[in-house]
């Protein structure tokens, strides 16, 4: 176990950092403790309006440019504007348990947002990244199952916490791949994920259907942001070897100072990872980076 802190954040004078779903909850305090510690952070946000009231709080050299993670269009356009080096990319936004919604290109919205919006920006910036990638990932993990033939719920019942599930294990098989792929082609870049334990943000205020249900069961036990946020940041600054999961070390992985923590079988399935990773690229028309990807198989 660690005693991780906020005042641990080494300095990040000259260094860049992209953390999505910023204008709120741990994404938000993810990227004040980045600037406050003198990096270059650049709030990648579907809502311009409140990304620069976000980032008027902020200390330093704090940037906005719009994201929305449910459109490939925009995803390309972010990647396509962002020209400069990128050391550090948070992977945080993302939706949980929403009635059956599909984004701009069709996927379901919790896959769509949570991990093909994700997989799409990570490869589309990796030529540009030279540290590190965390991806957000959840305890809810767990509880879910990749269908690789009906990822987007189109011929399986619709059951949001299912598809949340869902969505947060590939997170984690995306770290797994990128990794593995990103070691295989001699990258010094390494992936790594977090998940913030039970934490009181706005996706605990969702009160439709399961949403109100974890809204009443969770808040109760939840930590603040502040704290949630902790697991992120130990990831993204801690001395951590490629594919950590870094967690919540109290009971259950709720609450309590970040440390390196499990993950389900499921979640350790290499051969699902590719076919996962396989998909994912025909989804999206996104592929692993050309000029890394020569030793990636």
């Amino acid at each position: 176990m660690t005693t991780f802190s906020l005042a641990q954040i080494p300095d990040q004078t000259g260094r860049t950092a992209v953390v999505t779903g910023a204008t709120s909850g741990i994404g938000r305090v993810t990227a004040q403790a980045l600037a406050t510690r003198g990096a270059r952070v650049v709030l990648a946000v579907r809502d311009v309006d409140k990304g620069r009231a976000a980032a008027a709080a902020m200390p330093g050299d704090v940037v906005v440019r719009r994201l929305d993670l449910a459109d490939l269009a925009s995803v390309r356009a972010f990647a396509a504007d962002l020209a400069e080096p990128v050391d550090l990319l948070v992977n945080n936004a993302g939706v949980m348990v929403p009635p059956l919604t599909r984004t701009a290109d069709g996927f379901e919205l919790q896959l769509g947002t949570n991990h093909l919006g994700h997989f799409a920006l990570t490869n589309l910036l990796l030529p540009r990244v030279r540290g590190r990638v965390v991806t957000v990932s959840s305890s809810a993990h767990r509880f879910g199952a990749i269908d690789v033939d009906d990822l987007n719920w189109e011929r399986r019942r619709y059951r949001p916490m299912a598809a949340y599930g869902q969505s947060k294990l590939a997170n984690l098989l995306f770290t797994a791949e990128l990794q593995r792929r990103l070691a295989a082609a001699g990258s010094p870049v390494i992936a790594v994920a977090a998940h913030p334990g039970m934490a009181a943000t706005h996706l605990l205020s969702e009160r439709r259907g399961a949403g109100h249900l974890m809204h009443r069961v969770s808040v109760p036990f939840a930590q603040p942001a502040e704290d949630g946020a902790l697991p992120t940041l130990y990831a993204a600054v801690g001395d951590v070897p490629g594919d950590s999961y870094a967690g919540p070390s109290g009971f259950l992985e709720g609450r309590g100072a970040p440390t390196l923590v499990g993950r389900s079988a499921r979640a350790r399935d290499a051969a699902v990872a590719r076919r996962l990773w396989d998909v994912s690229t025909s989804l999206t028309g996104v592929t692993f980076p050309a000029d890394l990807a020569g030793a990636a198989h």
